[in-house]
């Protein structure tokens, strides 16, 4: 059973063991380490409060991201939400972070492939957090949230699977675990055209978690994020607590051929950075109650970079005459960084070069923020032109 405590520092969710069991096209489960355990990456710092006072907004994180110089709003996207359990209150939740921030009401549909689960309400969280900042950065969007009636691989694969095949241009899954020896047996699940799949890379330091160690997913690490106090980007260091290493199982994929003194043969997590030090963390509304706490929350870890990057995915797409698959987005993302110190780099990322998860920031990629975090406003147009 999981526990979410609340403590003056940040505090760690853990969420009940997924079977590793069942999954489509699974091999014999005899191959899984059966202990095997997917955790939503999300922290919460100091306790919830009635009123909204602490943690980002929508407005502060697209100015310093570049969001706010795009006209897009991911009109005509879909946005699909992988979670476990879901949440109960997910609707008024959203409403109420919409009535906040003065965003736009929500397109929400909500649909359980496998019935509707019992409440859960770490994973409610969980759930308040992907859907509100999907919908916050690419506000009108649809948001699908695909909702796994448990957290065994049989649904939380079922549900991706249903995203898949109902109309998602993104597919956001916040959640992860240990890498296990068939795990490349699963990378089918995310080939799908015209679909790009995110995962967060984890909030244990060091190490590396499937799904993001899969090639065909975009994965997500994590920094602290410096917001200057007029609204523009501050600065970024790596988060010692990020996820991030070289993958045992998944070799390198060639668009990560430009970084071989970095990741060696071996797939390189993660891709790509967003903000998740729960101290430099995002503004949740949750109503459904946990150990007491309910009402708004300080969040942090890589749970938020996947449904953030989804957003802008779902925003370049809005533009494209074709909707960005995995293969176009990797690599038109590396290409568009180039090596380091190119022209395409320092103008569509961010290169974070200081911190550590264990492994050092560097110039150029590494294996605590990938390539850096977004210069949206030349990256997403980038993107948007791509071939």
């Amino acid at each position: 059973m999981k526990k979410l405590l609340f403590v003056s520092a940040a505090s760690v969710l853990s969420v009940a063991a997924l079977s590793v069991a069942g999954f489509t096209n699974a091999p014999p489960a005899s191959l899984h380490k059966p202990s095997w355990r997917a955790t939503p990456p999300i922290h919460v710092k100091g306790n919830a409060t009635s009123t909204y006072q602490n943690g980002y907004d929508p407005a502060q994180i697209s100015s310093a991201y570049g969001l706010n110089q795009l006209s897009y709003t991911g009109a005509g996207e879909t946005i699909a939400i992988v979670d476990a359990y879901g949440s109960p209150t997910i609707q008024n939740d959203v409403n109420v972070f919409d009535q906040q921030f003065g965003l736009p009401a929500v397109n929400l549909t909500i649909a359980y492939p496998n019935g509707k689960p019992k409440t859960n309400s770490g994973w409610a969280l969980e759930t308040s957090l992907d859907v509100e900042w999907a919908h916050a950065l690419a506000p009108d969007a649809k948001i699908l949230l695909v909702v796994a009636a448990s957290s065994s691989t049989t649904n939380l694969v079922n549900a991706i699977n249903y995203a898949s095949s109902h109309g998602a241009q993104v597919v956001s899954n916040s959640w992860g675990g240990s890498e296990f020896s068939s795990e490349t047996s699963y990378d089918t699940d995310f080939q799908h055209t015209g679909i790009v799949y995110t995962a967060s890379a984890g909030d244990s330091g060091a190490g590396v978690e499937w799904p993001a160690a899969s090639p065909y997913v975009l994965s997500v690490g994590g920094t602290s994020l410096t917001i200057n106090s007029n609204g523009s980007y501050g600065g970024e260091t790596a988060w010692s607590s990020s996820g991030g290493g070289t993958s045992a199982y998944e070799s390198r994929p060639t668009y990560q051929d430009n970084w071989v003194s970095v990741v060696g043969n071996q797939r390189g997590v993660p891709d790509i950075a967003w903000d998740a030090n729960p101290n430099t963390g995002v503004a949740v509304y949750d109503s459904t109650r946990d150990q007491g706490q309910a009402g708004w929350f300080e969040v942090g870890g890589t749970s938020v970079g996947s449904p953030s990057w989804a957003a802008l995915i779902a925003l370049a797409d809005q533009g494209r005459t074709s909707p960005l698959s995995n293969a176009d987005v990797m690599t038109q993302l590396y290409n568009l960084a180039g090596t380091t110190g190119s022209s395409g780099y320092t103008t569509n990322f961010h290169d974070i070069t200081s911190g550590s998860n264990g492994n050092s920031a560097l110039a150029g990629y590494d294996l605590v923020t990938g390539i850096g975090s977004p210069q949206a406003n030349n990256l997403i147009p980038a993107l948007v032109s791509a071939p």
